[in-house]
């Protein structure tokens, strides 16, 4: 089970761009792919690098630091898969975009 948070609108994300965005404790980077949205723990696996701040490639974000890449849909990571990130669910309503938490 999530919890569905606000937390932007589809006009700020435009089609291949990315916003960090922070959700309690959790610092998350929020990627728009063709129109859909998908949500991933910002800070790379690798060494931290902020996500949100890379660069899209399909479907893979570049870690702007080591060029680390990761898949925004699944997480996954080519380099190293022991390394993945957490991925989140995201719904979006009218224009807002949420992003669910674990409860």
């Amino acid at each position: 089970m999530h919890d569905f948070h606000p937390v932007a609108t589809r006009s700020e994300i435009p089609v291949g761009k990315s916003k960090m965005i922070e959700l309690g404790d959790r610092v998350i980077a929020l990627f728009n792919i063709d129109g859909k949205f998908y949500a991933i723990d910002n800070s790379c696996t690798h060494r931290g690098g902020p996500l949100a701040e890379g660069h899209l490639d399909g479907k893979e974000v570049i870690c702007p630091w080591h060029i680390w890449r990761f898949d925004v849909t699944t997480g996954h990571c080519d380099i190293n898969p022991d390394l993945s990130t957490n991925t989140y669910p995201v719904k979006v309503n009218g224009e807002e975009i949420l992003v669910g938490i674990p409860k």
